[in-house]
């Protein structure tokens, strides 16, 4: 669900960010954060808090605020004629260092559920050639959906348990989060769920086949909430044209955020995409006199985090989003 439990304060969004605009999306590896100490953005792989990129990949390789920092930097650009993001990363990921109980639960899963992805610069990268094979990887052939920043796991391995005829495609760059997800799929006895441990948009590009997701999740992307961020925000044009190239007809794209103003541009976003959405629950936008209006109720499927539980007693009211593939 969130790509972590976080509590989106600010001072730790400040603190994980330098004050140039467009400063390098990774940090040093430091000690690892419980998740829901992630929910500033200090590690935002998912939700308000996301792992992804704001934008599809580019044929030209990254250079000055909008270089990708890791070892992308250090091979000086990308080999010819391999794409890659031209824009700044979504997520900022920290270290990687895993509990014992984490560990354990790699040791044990991560070989099965975990997919190999090929790489191309970055650890966290697709390679364009790479197609997800659903009956090789799954077993089967069945719909899937797909959670963008799924953090703990904790919204993707209920539904899981509670679907099992659909397969489910976790994408989370943090690996405690995907850590933490093996576990609890081990001990809600799961076996449709997979982890893609890369960025979002290239996995929506090449990965994924046009038309072959059911469902596609985002909630809590990161806010990013000062203007200077904005760029870095999951949610845009070019990502709603890849949401729109995997979702089949019909599919549905659900969406949440406690970041009000993050919540409008979402709305504008997609509705800016008519031509491949339609809002299942159109409306006026939200004003100061109608701060209900506009939105998709609560969508039960959404297990309650101790995230979203924190936004509400902090005074922030999650929205809800649902669009519908045309």
């Amino acid at each position: 669900m969130e790509s972590s439990d976080r509590t989106p304060d600010t001072s730790a969004h400040d603190a994980a960010l330098p004050d140039s605009p467009g400063s390098a999306p990774e940090a040093s590896p430091a000690p690892e954060q419980p998740a829901e100490a992630r929910a500033a953005g200090a590690a935002p792989s998912s939700s308000e808090h996301t792992d992804a990129d704001a934008t599809p990949t580019n044929d030209a390789a990254p250079t000055g605020d909008d270089a990708p920092a890791g070892p992308a930097a250090a091979t000086g650009g990308a080999p010819a004629g391999v794409a890659f993001p031209r824009q700044p990363y979504s997520f900022v990921r920290r270290g990687d260092r895993l509990s014992p109980k984490r560990q354990k639960a790699w040791d044990e899963h991560a070989g099965e559920w975990v997919l190999d992805i090929p790489r191309v610069m970055t650890d966290t990268s697709v390679d364009p050639g790479y197609r997800l094979d659903r009956e090789a990887v799954f077993g089967r052939v069945a719909p899937v959906v797909v959670e963008v920043g799924s953090g703990l796991g904790e919204a993707i391995v209920a539904h899981a348990a509670a679907h099992p005829e659909l397969d489910h495609l976790a994408v989370e760059v943090y690996k405690p989060g995907v850590a933490d997800l093996l576990m609890k799929a081990a001990q809600a006895g799961v076996t449709n769920v997979r982890v893609a441990q890369a960025n979002a948009p290239e996995v929506l590009e090449h990965m994924l086949e046009p038309g072959s997701v059911h469902e596609l999740w985002v909630f809590f992307p990161d806010p990013w909430h000062k203007t200077r961020h904005h760029k870095r925000r999951l949610v845009s044009p070019g990502f709603a044209e890849l949401a729109a190239r995997v979702l089949e007809p019909g599919g549905l794209w659900r969406l949440a955020t406690d970041w009000q103003e993050y919540a409008v541009v979402m709305r504008e976003v997609l509705n800016g995409a008519d031509a491949d959405f339609e809002n299942v629950h159109p409306g006026p936008l939200t004003d100061d006199e109608h701060p209900d209006a506009g939105w998709a109720p609560r969508w039960e499927g959404r297990i309650l985090t101790s995230f979203e539980r924190k936004a509400t007693e902090a005074g922030r009211i999650p929205r809800d989003l649902t669009y519908r593939r045309r």
